[in-house]
């Protein structure tokens, strides 16, 4: 469901992505990318499947925002999000969230959501 889906308003008020979507490592074509920069000089991960992934976060995160009133929570449950180093490219990737890692933050948020 990264495209191709439009559900403004409050029908749509959580979304929530498992994990961060990184291309399959044994995809040919991806493997041939990663492989061709990096013979160029360049790091073949950030430049294919990290650029990748954040495309797709940042298409996943824009279910949820559709309009100027839309309001909800877009939660990422992959800690990688947070701990890896290419976790802060991921992020900018992303429309500017609030953001919390706190489970308690993110349901309260939701409650007040449902609540007014």
């Amino acid at each position: 469901m990264w495209q191709g889906i439009d559900v403004p308003g409050d029908t749509c008020e959580l979304v929530i992505i498992d994990k961060i979507p990184f291309p399959r490592p044994d995809d040919p074509l991806m493997q041939a990318r990663q492989r061709a920069v990096a013979e160029a000089g360049g790091n073949g991960f950030m430049a294919v499947a990290a650029t990748h992934a954040g495309l797709l976060l940042a298409q996943g995160s824009g279910r949820l925002i559709r309009t100027l009133t839309d309001r909800g929570v877009v939660a990422v449950l992959d800690p990688r999000l947070v701990t890896a180093r290419y976790g802060s490219f991921l992020r900018a990737s992303m429309p500017e969230f609030w953001t919390t890692t706190d489970r308690e933050a993110a349901v309260g948020a939701l409650r007040r959501l449902r609540a007014g």
